[in-house]
């Protein structure tokens, strides 16, 4: 049996040991990150149907070699918003050939030491699990002879503080960081199909992932409508106890996310800015909040928000939408809404299929572009056959080639960014 089927085996044995012991996961995960029973549930199921799909990579996968020598190992620093997907990324770095390092996020520590009882018995030493501090963990990457290569998902303010480490130790940095995506909605848009959408992709989560829709741009034709049936689907929203199986939205988890939109309704409402919806912040939870008015250089348009408040911003014409939705600094994902001719616009959104070595940073584009697509069906497969990532600060890699300093940026595969061509 060849190697890369051997590590498959594996992975198949982890399948059976998550499906096994879906129930107690599910049930950590809750207690752990604070997300609703029925997310987490939403989350293991997908991230079982993931791993299976990594089957299809067999053939891709045997013609690289890892980027460790058996010595080395890929050090993967994993972020707080997850529980079973985190899975995808420790296995992707895995399955083509390295041994991996893993930190899951302090307060994901129980998640962790389930899942690593899950993997000790299938992997042993293949995949070890951290649990010293976050800043620890990685400057002790850095100056390790035997780690070729760090993954980071966290905050571009904290990765960029990296370079000269990155640069001195000649590492191959991998980021991926946050987003502030546009949700785009053209005119001849499917209005009950849009609205959807949002209300799903911005409340799953209670709003805390990089993908969610945070700048919501429609335009004036339809504005009243969309905003009248969004507000209509924000209210059915059932908030509560995570572990109730009826709650469909829980609290947000980090006080930093809590501050920051607090700071950001103040700064809306202080600028003209309607709160047609919600505003209400009990400690940690947020209720579904919707604000109309919002304009380009208010704070919760430009800064991430990672949580289920909306800012919604009218347009005259597309070139107007396309010059909106360019203008920030994070170019994850961007979601378009509109007639046949909608394709286009997404066109002009977004980047290059994969990442590529760039100049300097690119602003402007996105790593994914949905076009009447839901965020659920445009993210299958991520992190296995489908690259994800995306332009300006939303992430990017830094590595040292033949002593040349090098930037790539657009979406990734973290088994293609750990492997190499023999």
């Amino acid at each position: 049996m060849r190697a890369i089927e051997e590590r498959l085996e594996q992975v198949h044995q982890l399948i059976k040991a998550i499906s096994n012991n879906r129930d107690q996961l599910v049930e950590i995960a809750v207690r752990d990150a604070g997300f609703t029973l029925r997310e987490c549930r939403i989350e293991v199921d997908m991230n079982l149907d993931n791993l299976r799909g990594f089957d299809e990579m067999v053939k891709v996968f045997s013609e690289r070699q890892p980027i460790c020598r058996p010595d080395q190992e890929v050090a993967l620093l994993l972020p707080y918003n997850g529980s079973a997907w985190l899975n995808t990324a420790i296995i992707s770095i895995f399955l083509v050939g390295n041994r991996v390092q893993v930190k899951f996020a302090t307060r994901g520590s129980e998640i962790s030491r389930f899942t690593e009882s899950l993997y000790k018995p299938i992997f042993g030493s293949a995949i070890c699990f951290e649990y010293s501090d976050g800043r620890s963990f990685l400057e002790n990457a850095m100056s390790n002879p035997n780690i070729p290569s760090i993954c980071l998902f966290g905050s571009d303010d904290h990765a960029l503080g990296y370079q000269n480490s990155v640069k001195k130790f000649g590492k191959k940095f991998i980021f991926e960081g946050p987003g502030k995506d546009p949700f785009i909605v053209l005119p001849g848009a499917d209005l009950e199909a849009a609205a959807k959408e949002l209300a799903f992709s911005k409340y799953i989560y209670a709003g805390q992932t990089c993908t969610a829709p945070e700048r919501v741009y429609v335009h004036e034709s339809l504005h009243d409508a969309f905003v009248e049936r969004f507000v209509e689907l924000s209210r059915q929203v059932i908030i509560g106890d995570p572990a109730d199986p009826d709650t469909q939205m829980g609290p947000v988890a980090s006080a930093r996310a809590i501050a920051n939109i607090k700071a950001q309704l103040k700064d809306a409402v202080d600028q003209g800015a309607r709160v047609v919806l919600g505003g209400r912040i009990d400690g940690h939870l947020v209720y579904p909040t919707v604000v109309v008015g919002a304009k380009q250089d208010m704070l919760g348009m430009r800064e991430e928000t990672f949580g289920p408040v909306s800012y919604i911003c009218s347009f005259q014409n597309k070139d107007e939408a396309l010059c909106m939705a360019r203008d920030n600094r994070y170019g994850l994902r961007a979601s378009v809404y509109g007639d046949d001719k909608a394709v286009n616009f997404g066109d002009e959104l977004a980047g290059k299929p994969y990442c590529h070595p760039v100049d300097k940073m690119v602003f402007g584009l996105f790593g994914t572009v949905g076009v009447n697509q839901g965020r659920s069906e445009s993210w299958k497969g991520a992190f296995v056959s489908k690259s994800v990532g995306g332009y300006g600060y939303s992430g990017w890699i830094w590595e040292t080639i033949d002593e040349k300093f090098i930037l790539k940026q657009g979406p990734k595969l973290l088994s293609i960014e750990t492997s190499q061509k023999p």
